[in-house]
């Protein structure tokens, strides 16, 4: 985390800016009292397309015969 007083933010807004891209936070200062934060946003997740997972996903032969250990539960 870089702390910078808000005279030096105003000068250098855009190189803090590339900082923060980079993962950094800055907090901002006032008189050297905290005053704001500038942090990274999250990256957004990007939307399931369908049918990506097609071929990958495999079902056993017996998938749907009774088990064993059920077939008291099951009568």
């Amino acid at each position: 985390m870089t702390t910078v007083a808000i005279e030096q933010a105003k000068i250098n807004f855009l190189r803090l800016i590339d900082e923060v891209v980079l993962g950094e936070h800055i907090v901002i200062t006032r008189n050297n009292i905290p005053v704001a934060e500038i942090v990274p946003l999250p990256h957004p997740r990007p939307k399931p397309t369908f049918g990506s997972a097609k071929g990958l996903i495999k079902m056993a032969e017996n998938f749907d015969a009774p088990i064993e250990d059920f077939q008291d539960y099951t009568e």
